[in-house]
């Protein structure tokens, strides 16, 4: 199991790229990974989301919404959801209450 906070922090367009092809890699190997995120180009990339929520701090720490990046981007209760359909590209018509 691989374990990563954060780590495109500081990285340019290119390697994230390059670190999420070492991850998919990682998946297909069999390994677990697990990666605390906030570039929504890492997330819309990941097979299982879970975000906690509704804010940050002391009145987050709630699971929001959870489930594959489409299921969390319907969510209407995620504040990452509508930046997750922009980066899937999907309409705002298709959202749900909940994953």
């Amino acid at each position: 199991m691989y374990l990563l906070e954060e780590p495109t922090i500081g990285l340019h367009m290119a390697d994230i790229e390059l670190l999420l092809n070492v991850l998919h890699r990682l998946v297909d190997e069999g390994n677990t990974v697990i990666v605390i995120e906030h570039n929504l180009s890492v997330i819309a990339e990941a097979d299982y989301i879970v975000d906690l929520g509704p804010e940050a701090g002391d009145a987050g720490g709630e699971v929001v919404a959870c489930g594959t990046p489409e299921q969390v981007a319907r969510n209407r209760v995620s504040r990452t959801a509508p930046f997750l359909r922009k980066v899937l590209k999907m309409p705002r018509a298709k959202t749900a209450l909940s994953s």
